[in-house]
């Protein structure tokens, strides 16, 4: 015991050594002018390296609008901006490095940034201050001599943060806002804490507010996003390193894609990742997007109590075979992969009117033949739409897309339930599920295709007339239908088609206004489906 307390003892000396020569070093003291017009890169590289080279403490950026190109953070040096403090982005191209390049999951090569950090130890971003990538000028610059489509250009823009395989990394309080490309990017990095963020980054295409990538050991919580692509996004741009043990909670989410997103590149695996108490508001391209398609395991992901408003398409989960490399030479293509083990619950949506499909619909699940999505869990699920389908669109027939980007609007421009579409899954659970609609809706509730192990268990649906059925299989073999509550007028609560069906048990419990409470296709024997009163 005293060996132990005379080795804590020394470990505490060392320790508050480092601590008592910590410094702060004040990019003024190095040559920084805060007058909106100088180039300061130079001078706030001096104080970060001069900070690192005496062993660590903060680079303070005082009040001022202090012009930069890239500047790179090393280890221990924490970069603190006071009140009033403005890093902005400088407008010419030149003045900014790529270090750690990369391609994303368009194809475009990428990996400029304004603050970024590379291969460093015990980081930090803090304070109430303002970095701004003033990203819609730099484009605006950058198209009077680059004449290549925008598709291609952007990737020549800088993020705003970028953090590449960096362990103990902090990030709070600061502003981010208008980045020429994503706004934060963590990449294949450890121990990050991301906090109190206000992120305002509109403008330009693909500005992303909180990208997480190949990262383990983070938690994020209490940010407001405002971003013009994904707000919160989870991606593995390399096979070698998942997204893994990630908490995020008190998050108010808003884009003009998705809210929260997993997996527009997916080599590695998404796995034990908790997110919940979010706002979602007012994206343009889905609220939870859950997607693998480049070979990654997307498991152990629970997301909860979560509630939306004015958004495009609530939940998308597609499990696919796109399988591409993002990372020339240092990879290799991956076979597909698998989505499992999912748990979305607590969750109240208000979609649009306005969507990318049309009539809206609420959930989209879809694995590819031969790949199905396993055990995925919706509970307690309360989703308000729009309403309008037609007959000819309960019988919208949805592409395949097997290898096409991961999009709702892949699945487009029509999906034939206007509550759930499901198709390649096994193990499906659907409990104590509420869709409301604006108006009369002649898609069925529910559509499962290619389903196994299907449990419908507490619907409460609106009394639409006029459907052909509630709820439809088509090649499911082992389901169990029971506590249904509706007004629906409709001819048949439950049809079942297909020769791949069988094993279907419906249970009644309420009284249906419906003609038929099940119908059998021409494929389909009598005895597939048994009906319970008791």
């Amino acid at each position: 015991m005293n060996d132990l307390l005379r080795i804590l003892s020394i470990l505490f000396l060392v320790s508050s050594g480092i601590n008592a020569k910590a410094e702060d070093f004040n990019i003024i003291n190095y040559g920084a002018v805060g007058d909106s017009i100088t180039l300061n890169s130079n001078a706030i590289q001096k104080a970060i390296d001069q900070c690192f080279d005496s062993g660590g403490g903060k680079v303070i950026v005082p009040s001022g609008k202090f012009i930069t190109g890239t500047i790179i953070l090393k280890d221990n040096v924490t970069l603190h901006l006071d009140q009033g403090a403005e890093l902005i982005g400088s407008l010419d191209l030149k003045d900014y490095k790529n270090i750690d390049p990369f391609t994303e999951g368009l194809g475009i090569d990428v990996g400029w940034a304004l603050v970024v950090a590379v291969d460093a130890r015990n980081i930090a971003v803090e304070g109430e201050g303002t970095i701004d990538g003033r990203g819609k000028a730099i484009k605006e610059k950058q198209i009077q001599t680059d004449t290549r489509s925008e598709g291609k250009r952007w990737g020549d823009r800088p993020f705003l943060l970028r953090i590449v395989r960096c362990s103990g990394v902090s990030v709070s309080g600061v502003s981010l806002k208008f980045a020429g490309a994503w706004t934060s990017h963590y990449s294949q990095s450890t121990h990050i804490q991301i906090r109190d963020l206000k992120i305002n980054s509109v403008g330009v295409a693909h500005n992303d507010g909180i990208g997480i990538d190949g990262c383990q050991h983070v938690r994020i919580e209490n940010c407001d996003v405002v971003s013009g692509d994904d707000a919160l996004v989870f991606k593995t741009t390399w096979s070698k390193m998942a997204c893994k043990d990630i908490q995020v909670t008190g998050m108010r989410l808003k884009s003009n894609q998705a809210g929260i997103k997993m997996g527009t590149e997916s080599m590695a695996n998404f796995e034990d990742i908790s997110i919940s108490d979010c706002y979602i508001y007012d994206t343009k391209n889905g609220g939870i997007k859950l997607l693998t398609v480049d070979g990654a395991h997307l498991r152990n992901v629970e997301i909860s109590e979560i509630t939306m408003d004015n958004v495009r398409t609530p939940i998308l989960f597609r499990l696919g075979s796109r399988l591409s490399v993002f990372r020339k030479g240092q990879d290799i293509q991956q076979p597909t992969g698998t989505l499992e083990n999912v748990v979305i619950r607590n969750v109240k949506a208000k979609a649009s009117a306005e969507a990318q499909l049309k009539p809206p619909s609420g959930i989209l699940i879809t694995g590819v033949p031969g790949h199905d999505i396993i055990n995925l869990t919706l509970e307690d699920i309360e989703i308000s739409l729009a309403g309008g389908g037609t007959l000819e669109d309960a019988r919208h027939p949805v592409a395949e897309a097997i290898d096409k980007y991961p999009e709702v609007k892949t699945f487009g421009p029509t999906i034939p339930a206007y509550g759930v579409w499901a198709r390649h899954v096994n193990g499906l659970k659907l409990t104590n599920i509420r869709f409301t609609l604006d108006s009369n809706d002649l898609r069925p509730a529910i559509v499962c295709e290619d389903g196994k192990h299907v449990t419908l268990d507490g619907l409460e649906l609106p009394g639409t007339t006029g459907n052909e059925e509630i709820i439809r299989f088509e090649n499911v073999d082992g389901a169990t239908v029971k506590s249904v509550d509706t007004k629906a007028n409709s001819l048949t609560m439950l049809r079942v088609e297909g020769e791949g069906s069988d094993n279907i048990a419906l249970k009644k419990n309420t009284d249906w206004k419906v003609q038929h409470a099940q119908t059998c296709g021409k494929r389909v024997p009598q005895e597939a489906v048994k009906f319970i009163t008791k």
